[in-house]
């Protein structure tokens, strides 16, 4: 068993929140685990044998409120000090990440040598205080300041990139940033803001839309905007084709959830269709989105694999100058620790590439906001890091997914209610307001696209409508007047396409609301 103490104004926690915690062993992959919290203690008991950590929400002071992780730890009697182990954790980091950056060979890197130096002395103090309280209170400190270093260091190492893909003439290209369409959306506002927000058009197509009923399709709304994105010159972006989360299945469907021959043979002839008829408009098809996670029927790891070699091949076969794409959902993997029926994101994706499966890149959902697990709050250095994971794979990656509240109050047009629940899935350096949320589009639109490997970006909702996941997602208000991040992300697509050298774009200045 593991133990943790936790302390809270130089005294044991009397209550300790432990919504999206669980614990995580080799390469980070989490495990079955039951976590309890108890009078300023913190119990962890492992279903495996062998060193795990801890990652849980927590409150990193001013800096903000992350899902956060201490190292890998073995089982002992003495209980380890939280602050402690989450401070020496994010000190492990900053040094991986100063190495996979190299971060020593540049002179404007000096500054923040100099703050890593005395984040380390922080720690070190930490270390050394006579009393846990205060090692406590001096690791929350070094903490804090680590995670400060960190979004730093991942800030400078994007506009070092930037710049270089900017000089290459690389980062301006006109399928870089796109936003998802409403297919409920039918005005012309709606149609002004998307034409001007987007250079790619994101489709959905799921199935249940597609054939709310077995042999009753239902194409006009999906004609609609593809025919829309052909009149503006527009790449689409489509699907997923195929994906197991409730918003994307047909009810009809789950009678075959004990036949999978014959869910393979419907999987087929749907995914047949539905090319068959767009194949010719549609860019980047997201052929199999989130069934590592969202894994309905259950189906086993075999079968998995097998609908995803069967769906891409199907489609490079009827789409050959289309680009297929794999999407990963819930990239951070803490579902898994809940259902070991699912796959971890980073194994499924190493498996689609070892396994010889034809495709040509990743999608990956960074979503942040809500109270549940994929949806938590991560700081950039953390962002940065998983995009960096993909690498390895050799592949393109689109972030076909990325969005963050703008405000924290009760949103009418979803489940959340308001400020309590929202305020529960964490908070980047303050409450979200549409300042903030600008904030975050350009401190992320940056990390995203200096990396040489992604493609495109695209916004989750343009606007907030009906359905949307997260509260106060949008681009623009239910009424399609702007927010802050619509102008931030119009002046950075304004910056990557200038010419003259220039710095990094920094947050649009304006009284309230966006004027359009």
């Amino acid at each position: 068993m593991l133990q943790f103490e936790v302390y809270h104004d130089g005294k044991p926690a009397e209550k300790i929140d432990l919504t999206g915690a669980y614990a995580f062993g080799q390469d980070a992959i989490p495990i079955r685990a039951d976590l309890k919290a108890d009078k300023g203690l913190i119990s962890c008991t492992k279903r495996i044998p062998g060193p795990a950590g801890l990652a849980l929400l927590w409150d990193a002071g001013a800096t903000g409120t992350f899902v956060l992780s201490t190292t890998r730890l073995p089982e002992r009697k003495k209980p380890y000090n939280l602050c402690l182990e989450l401070a020496r954790a994010q000190v492990f980091r900053i040094i991986q990440k100063r190495e996979d950056w190299g971060l020593f060979d540049y002179d404007d890197a000096k500054e923040l040598n100099e703050e890593f130096e005395a984040v380390k002395n922080m720690y070190v103090q930490a270390l050394q205080a006579a009393k846990p309280a205060d090692a406590s209170r001096l690791g929350r400190e070094a903490l804090s300041q680590g995670i400060t270093l960190g979004e730093k260091m991942a800030l400078f190492h994007a506009d070092i990139f930037l710049r270089h893909r900017k000089a290459a003439a690389q980062a301006a290209g006109r399928t870089t940033f796109g936003a998802a369409v409403n297919l409920n959306a039918d005005n012309e506002a709606y149609r002004a803001r998307l034409h001007e927000a987007a250079d790619f058009f994101s489709i959905p197509m799921a199935w249940q839309t597609l054939e709310p009923k077995e042999q009753e399709h239902q194409y006009a709304k999906i004609d609609a905007w593809v025919n829309f994105a052909g009149r503006a010159k527009k790449p689409v972006h489509a699907g997923p084709l195929l994906g197991f989360d409730s918003g994307n299945l047909p009810d009809w469907l789950y009678i075959w959830e004990h036949d999978y021959e014959t869910l393979r043979d419907l999987i087929y002839e749907h995914i047949q269709r539905v090319v068959g008829r767009y194949g010719k408009q549609v860019q980047v098809w997201n052929v199999v989105s989130g069934i590592h996670a969202n894994n309905s029927f259950n189906l086993t790891f075999e079968q998995l694999m097998e609908l995803t070699r069967m769906s891409c091949l199907l489609v490079k076969k009827l789409a050959p100058h289309s680009r297929v794409m794999i999407e990963l959902v819930m990239p951070w993997g803490e579902y898994y620790a809940r259902n070991q029926r699912t796959i971890p994101p980073l194994m499924y994706a190493d498996m689609a590439v070892q396994s010889g499966i034809k495709f040509d890149a990743f999608g990956v959902q960074l979503l942040m906001g809500v109270p549940r697990d994929g949806y938590f709050v991560r700081d950039l250095m953390q962002t940065s890091s998983l995009l960096d994971e993909f690498v390895s794979f050799g592949k393109a990656v689109h972030v076909s997914a990325c969005q963050v509240p703008s405000g924290i109050s009760k949103d009418v047009n979803d489940a959340w209610e308001g400020e309590a629940e929202i305020m529960r899935a964490g908070k980047w350096h303050a409450p979200w307001s549409p300042r903030l949320q600008a904030e975050w589009l350009q401190a992320f639109y940056r990390i995203g696209i200096s990396k040489p490997f992604v493609q495109s970006i695209c916004w989750r909702n343009l606007a907030d409508y009906d359905r949307h996941c997260i509260p106060h997602g949008g681009l623009c208000h239910a009424n399609m007047k702007p927010k802050l991040a619509f102008r931030e992300l119009r002046n950075f697509k304004a910056f990557l396409q200038a010419k003259a050298p220039g710095g990094t774009p920094k947050p649009a200045k304006t009284d309230g609301e966006q004027k359009s």
